[in-house]
């Protein structure tokens, strides 16, 4: 700190500078309303530690079309599905861009997530789209699900024999890990009885909270460089613990594919090291690519997924006729002590609609991911100016009472009356995303969460421990990119 001293007056001269500046943009672009801005820290010190709630509350004041000034960024924010339209269907390619935060800056050159709209992205996620997330990909897949959940079932019946309680997130972290290194290397890369699968579950719950917690480099972009919280650093380290693992798998396959020690396994990465020329000639899968690519694919498809579960089974056992309801139509559709099929799905719509509630009350990621405008643009007779941060407050539109009846309340008989689904046609609900960026992982995600939740139900009573019976559910949320679970839920199973 004392190095910063001497600079002192030439920052606060700087940014008070640029808080002027501001003021005189507000008046003279006539962006959306917000609340007035401090000199130098616009409006930071109203986030507080869980921005989704914060940004809620001021949106009932100044309107679901907002912007604040967080230090030197304006940021519009999004908080009706009206709204969200407007951004993400109607004027799609002008906010197809993401605003990177810093921590992960060096990331993001490679990462499809966080890719500018661009040539290379395309490129990128149109590999995705057709060799891993494909349904004829995912049906040829089916086996390796099915395979994945049995082992998640085996593992919770032991834990029932010893009348032990299950982490509910973690072991179902574990299964969506192994799902996925399945997938993509034809091996697990743990075991739900290894600690392995604990220390990745940590390494990728760090990632997330540091990557959407609130950081100066991202409100002074003048002073990222510095990175004074430390936050890109701290990425830097917890991507170079995935990167080991990674390119140890990459190393041996390599290895083996040059010595002609084994055919090609046809896996998903056999076909991206068949898949390394775009469109243009270009390479576009490098080794650093490819980091990025399973950086990406780990720690959204594992953490995400199991999340949404983790919450599901909250929900339910507060909600015992909820969960009554649930249980019968599974024992009537699929029959008792039986895992679901990935074609009973379309059957069960009290399943369906138990998810769709945790995703309104719960979204994966409750502002999405930050949006950035490409151009100025005119949304509802408001100014967009370029370069503007965009956020869509999802978590908010699941919490209005406009759209809807007790939104407070665990209620999943509103979507058996409502046909909703996820692809941009209803954006009272999008989890997902929507437009050309939404997740190009849900095909699978949403194949997942119905198998692994319905198997459980299926296959076993579920309980909570006394003391939290006593005391009640702890409900608070730990805000990152993802929106998780502050205190992980144990629950007890038993036999059916």
């Amino acid at each position: 700190m004392a190095e910063l001293l001497p600079w002192l007056p030439w920052l606060t001269v700087s940014l008070l500078a640029i808080y002027f500046l501001d003021l005189l943009l507000h008046a003279r672009h006539n962006l959306p309303p917000g609340p007035r801005p401090l000199p130098i820290i616009g409006s930071l010190h109203l986030l507080g530690n869980q921005p989704h709630r914060s940004l809620a509350h001021l949106a009932k004041t100044h309107g679901p079309l907002m912007s604040l000034s967080l230090g030197t960024v304006t940021t519009v924010v999004v908080s009706s599905p009206e709204v969200a339209r407007e951004f993400l269907q109607n004027n799609d390619a002008v906010f197809a861009t993401r605003s990177v935060p810093n921590a992960l800056i060096n990331h993001a050159k490679n990462s499809v997530v966080w890719l500018p709209n661009s040539p290379r992205w395309r490129t990128l996620r149109k590999i995705l789209g057709t060799e891993l997330f494909a349904p004829h990909r995912l049906d040829a897949l089916q086996h390796l699900r099915r395979e994945k959940v049995q082992e998640l079932v085996d593992h919770v019946g032991r834990l029932a024999d010893e009348g032990s309680p299950v982490k509910v997130g973690l072991v179902v972290f574990t299964t969506m890990l192994n799902l996925l290194s399945g997938t993509i290397f034809s091996r697990d890369l743990t075991a739900l009885n290894d600690h392995q699968s604990k220390e990745f579950h940590e390494v990728v719950l760090q990632m997330m909270e540091a990557a959407g917690s609130p950081n100066l480099s991202d409100f002074f972009p003048v002073f990222a460089a510095a990175d004074f919280q430390g936050r890109r650093r701290l990425m830097e380290k917890l991507f170079a613990r995935l990167h080991q693992v990674f390119d140890k798998e990459l190393e041996q396959r390599l290895h083996n594919r040059e010595a002609e020690q084994m055919t090609q396994k046809n896996d998903f990465l056999d076909l991206l090291f068949n898949a390394t020329v775009g469109d243009n000639g270009a390479v576009v899968l490098d080794r650093d690519t490819l980091r990025s690519t399973f950086s990406d694919l780990f720690a959204a498809g594992s953490d995400t997924s199991s999340n949404t579960v983790e919450w599901a089974m909250v929900e339910l056992l507060q909600n015992p006729f909820a969960m009554a309801k649930a249980c019968d139509e599974l024992r009537r559709v699929v029959g008792l002590r039986r895992n679901i099929e990935e074609a009973d799905i379309c059957k069960l719509p009290y399943l369906q609609a138990v998810i769709k509630e945790t995703f309104r009350l719960h979204p994966p990621a409750p502002l999405l991911l930050p949006r950035q405008a490409e151009n100025t643009t005119k949304i509802m007779g408001y100014t967009i100016p370029k370069g503007s941060r965009v956020l869509i407050n999802i978590w908010a539109m699941g919490r209005d009472a406009n759209i809807w009846a007790e939104p407070e309340k665990f209620m999943p008989e509103r979507f058996l009356e409502k046909n909703f689904d996820f692809k941009n046609g209803h954006f009272e609900l999008i989890p997902f995303g929507a437009g050309r960026r939404i997740c190009p992982g849900m095909p699978l995600a949403i194949r997942m969460v119905h198998l692994v939740l319905g198997s459980l139900l299926n296959q076993f009573k579920w309980k909570l421990p006394d003391e939290v019976e006593r005391n009640g559910v702890d409900m608070t949320e730990k805000f990152g990119v993802t929106l998780v679970k502050a205190v992980t839920l144990c629950a007890i199973p038993t036999y059916v």
